[in-house]
């Protein structure tokens, strides 16, 4: 198993209106030896914003503003702007995030050229009914019979944790996002692309975009996207979420696979267990209890740091070597 080492939380809630409830899940770049972290802050009533904080190393804040630097603007996010991710690629940062109305939720993004001033470009997944995506859907003994179970009725099918991928793929912009219970990839030149018509043939052909499914016992009931990918020697490394049952609920843990480096849909390994889970106190009791959900990650070395959001109240960092990681998925291999 690999060795992950628990460095405890490192940013908590302030009696600051915008966080009094909690921090969590947040988004993390590192640029010029720094660490910028961008996460969610909840107000009372669950309303959720975008907070800001810098780190001079990876424990240790060193900068961290008062007011949010992202806040609900359009009716399809008055109840939240929540966990958000962030990449570069090429000279533009992408700001990934759940956009939440108190009904639905949906993957989201804006951009900004100098990590400041963020332009919300709007919903990227589909907008689509339950009953209308499972009339869509082609079932197949291959298909996980919870994308049916999972979305049903006129509510919208909630469509989340989209993630960027940090670079052009054979020139197309790359990202996953996720209807439960997967994980699923698409790609396109520009996001003027991402259309109705496109999400309706993507929908309607959904097994070729599947890129994990749950699989093992700790992420059997569904899973999720983490941080954002990163590019190794050996693939696409992708920390993400696990969920199962547990007696008080829903367990979250952090999980690890290996996705192909020149076809990212095509998994290469996969650990077999969890790479960490709740254990300590402030993992266990919370806003939410049983929760570790990763959701950035930066790398120094060979030393992997791993921000979650604990208990969906505050915000930790555990940390692995990445040679090792690497080394145990694939002993893991899928294909």
């Amino acid at each position: 198993m690999v060795a992950v080492q628990k460095h405890g939380i490192v940013l908590e809630k302030r009696e600051v209106d915008f966080e009094i409830e909690g921090v969590l899940n947040p988004a993390v770049i590192m640029e010029d030896g720094e660490i910028h972290m961008f996460y969610r802050a909840v107000a009372k009533g669950n309303r959720s914003t975008i907070g800001y904080c810098r780190l001079s190393d990876p424990l240790t804040v060193a900068e961290r503003l008062d007011y949010p630097i992202m806040s609900p603007e359009y009716f399809y996010e008055n109840h939240g702007v929540e966990d958000p991710r962030i990449v570069k690629i090429e000279d533009t940062y992408y700001m990934s995030y759940c956009a939440y109305d108190g009904i639905n939720a949906f993957g989201a993004v804006a951009t900004s050229k100098d990590r400041k001033r963020f332009e919300k470009q709007g919903i990227l997944v589909p907008q689509v009914e339950g009953d209308q995506f499972r009339e869509w859907l082609h079932f197949s003994g291959n298909i996980n019979l919870k994308y049916f179970r999972l979305n049903m009725g006129n509510n919208y099918v909630w469509d989340k944790n989209l993630i960027f991928f940090p670079r052009r793929i054979y020139g197309q912009l790359f990202f996953l996002h996720r209807i439960k219970p997967g994980i699923q990839m698409a790609s396109v030149d520009t996001l003027k692309d991402l259309t109705p018509a496109y999400w309706e043939d993507y929908l309607q052909n959904l097994e070729d975009y599947i890129v994990l499914d749950p699989k093992y016992e700790h992420e059997l009931s569904y899973i999720g996207n983490g941080c954002p990918p990163i590019e190794t020697e050996h693939g696409w490394l992708l920390i993400y979420h696990g969920v199962h049952d547990v007696v008080s609920g829903y367990m979250y843990t952090a999980c690890a696979a290996l996705l192909d480096k020149d076809n990212p849909a095509k998994e290469i390994g996969r650990l077999p267990y969890p790479l960490f889970i709740p254990e300590a106190e402030w993992e266990l009791k919370g806003y939410v209890n049983n929760v570790v959900f990763p959701s950035g990650a930066v790398v120094l070395e060979d030393d992997l740091y791993i921000y979650y959001g604990a208990a969906d109240e505050r915000i930790a960092v555990a940390s692995c070597k990445m040679s090792e990681l690497l080394q145990e998925l694939l002993l893991h291999k899928t294909i």
